[in-house]
């Protein structure tokens, strides 16, 4: 029970008690106190008053003098001009504490009952993976988690574009250039070689413009069934496919449903002719079929050509329609660029306009490039910051911090490469992950591995150094220890802190930002770092104050193991 229940249930019995009226306890504005008025959290009289028939001031006090007299958790009140402001004694805290403590759960909400898919990632088949990229799969990881902490089911799912000219472009340059060379002759990742491929052809089209000419021929025969363009789709997106594998797998990425463009791209067409049947699309004489948004203040939307092939939009129709009745979901959440923000508007509003009373439960994740120092990357120009290359630079720069520290000489190289490991990679997610999703980013790899200031490692840091203190401790404890003791104005600022974690959860689900989580952990770090160094542990002499503070700090560490897993980053014990 949250602090703000706990008040909204006491001071409902009071009112009964008082005035004798029941009241519902949720009606009951509660919230933290202002930072100039003395007190925990307030309870707002106004709408009490056609109850109470008192002033606003009298009614605070008289609620405020039943909750001291008969509830040991509230020790002092104060009303001001229709505010009841509340202390809590430290039965509250320690009670609060210790229920903490004792929930193995602590931070997981209650089922909702809903099914959500999450869909992330979707690249395309011509090139590996970059820092965009890297963005995009670390906010749809998250993201679900999140939402599954929340009480949902969630599918994690991906949409793997895996046709078009864009990938021809890549097969026409292999052809063309490479003469036969594969990932095994050149000792290349497969999404690497295909990635040369594409800025090949970029190159060659510089120069030879009419080459799209030959580019659109393989993409018709293609679509044509054509033997031999279809065995080089099959055998180039193969080496794409291991080595997009081998790059979730080092990010700690995984889907539970995987689609392909080749089998999505034709579904949607049905839904046109639903379209046209019903009135919500026109077709003009040359065939091609709209959809007039200009009453939504949009304008008129192509959803099929005139030569009857599918636009992006005819797929995504198809396949959200396909999702919902197959999956029974109850929302459908796509982690897309801000550059798509239109498309998604579009995609809501015809679906909508077909009848789909789910087309409002549709949510489009916007997020914000990330840009570099040097500026913007290009991925025809092959100026992109490749994702396995950032994972290894940020492993060698962990490894590299770590062994100026000093402090690892008596750990196995395993052990010690297990660590570079989970820093490097905490670090990108952290700095990544920090940033509210809706914002334009900046990455700089020097900073984030930092293990000051707001960072992963930073966070990392201080959890092994809470770590390293239960160790060392010589009495056990548990959660009964907390009781008894009275806790001092930073424990309890840390307890109050440690409170808000699932509301924090609860959140970020609701705003799709894992920067609720992560910029909440950090908060937690910094607190602790703080009474760390403004209180003795392992040397205070009162047996009954040194268990209740490992008790704490106990806790402390698993709140940040919980609040970090959310966002895929594991804590060591040791660095």
């Amino acid at each position: 029970m949250s602090a703000e229940q706990f008040i909204q249930q006491k001071a409902a019995a009071a009112i009964l008690a008082i005035y004798g009226t029941e009241v519902a306890e949720t009606s009951l504005q509660v919230s933290v106190t202002r930072k100039e008025f003395e007190g925990d959290y307030t309870l707002v009289t106004f709408p009490l008053l056609k109850i109470t028939r008192q002033a606003p001031d009298a009614t605070g006090n008289a609620i405020g003098q039943w909750l001291v007299d008969n509830v040991p958790e509230i020790s002092a009140f104060n009303s001001v001009k229709g505010f009841l402001n509340l202390s809590f004694s430290p039965v509250y805290w320690n009670e609060s504490l210790q229920a903490m403590a004792s929930d193995e759960a602590f931070g997981q909400l209650p089922s909702t009952g809903k099914r959500i898919m999450v869909e992330f990632s979707s690249p395309n088949t011509n090139k590996p993976l970059h820092l965009g990229h890297i963005r995009n799969n670390l906010l749809g990881d998250s993201v679900s988690r999140i939402l599954k902490a929340c009480g949902n089911e969630v599918i994690k799912a991906t949409l793997v574009n895996d046709r078009g000219v864009h990938i021809c472009k890549s097969m026409y340059a292999w052809e063309k250039l490479f003469d036969g060379a594969t990932p095994e002759s050149t000792g290349k990742k497969g999404d690497h070689l295909v990635g040369d491929c594409y800025v090949a052809y970029a190159k060659m089209e510089k120069e030879h413009p009419e080459i799209i000419d030959e580019v659109h021929k393989m993409l018709v025969d293609w679509e044509a069934g054509d033997p031999h363009v279809r065995e080089l789709w099959t055998m180039m997106n193969g080496w794409v496919f291991k080595g997009f594998d081998e790059t979730y797998k080092a990010l700690g990425i995984s889907f539970d449903k995987v689609d392909y463009e080749h089998d999505t791209y034709l579904l949607g067409k049905e839904l046109v002719q639903k379209g046209l049947d019903m009135g919500a699309f026109v077709k003009d004489p040359d065939g091609s079929v709209w959809c007039d948004l200009t009453a939504d203040g949009l304008d008129r939307k192509l959803v099929l050509r005139g030569d009857g092939t599918s636009v992006y939009i005819t797929q995504d129709l198809g396949t959200a329609e396909r999702r919902f009745a197959n999956y029974n979901l109850d929302s459908h959440v796509y982690v897309v660029g801000n550059e798509q923000d239109y498309h998604f508007q579009v995609l809501k509003l015809i679906l909508a306009k077909l009848g789909f009373d789910w087309a409002s439960q549709i949510y489009h994740l916007s997020y914000g490039m990330v840009e570099l120092p040097e500026g913007k990357m290009k991925s025809r120009e092959g100026t992109v910051v490749d994702a396995d290359d950032l994972i290894q630079s940020m492993y060698e720069e962990a490894k590299k911090t770590s062994e100026e520290s000093g402090k690892l000489a008596d750990m196995s190289e395993e052990e010690k490469d297990r660590l570079y490991h989970m820093i490097g990679l905490g670090a990108l997610k952290y700095f990544i992950i920090k940033v509210d999703p809706k914002k334009t980013m900046l990455f700089n790899p020097k900073e984030s591995i930092d293990f000051n200031g707001n960072t992963g490692p930073f966070i990392q840091y201080t959890h092994a150094r809470i770590c390293s203190i239960l160790r060392k401790a010589t009495v056990s404890f548990g959660p009964a220890d907390v009781l008894g003791v009275e806790p001092s104005a930073k424990e309890v600022r840390l307890v109050k802190l440690l409170g808000l974690y699932p509301a924090k959860v609860a959140e970020a689900g609701a705003a799709l930002s894992p920067a609720v989580i992560a910029n909440y952990a950090y908060d937690l770090a910094k607190e602790f770092n703080q009474y760390y160094h403004d209180t003795p542990i392992l040397k205070e002499s009162d047996e009954a104050v040194l268990k209740y503070r490992l008790a704490l700090i106990a806790l402390m560490a698993r709140v940040l193991r919980s609040a970090m897993a959310l966002l895929g980053i594991d804590l060591p014990e040791r660095m």
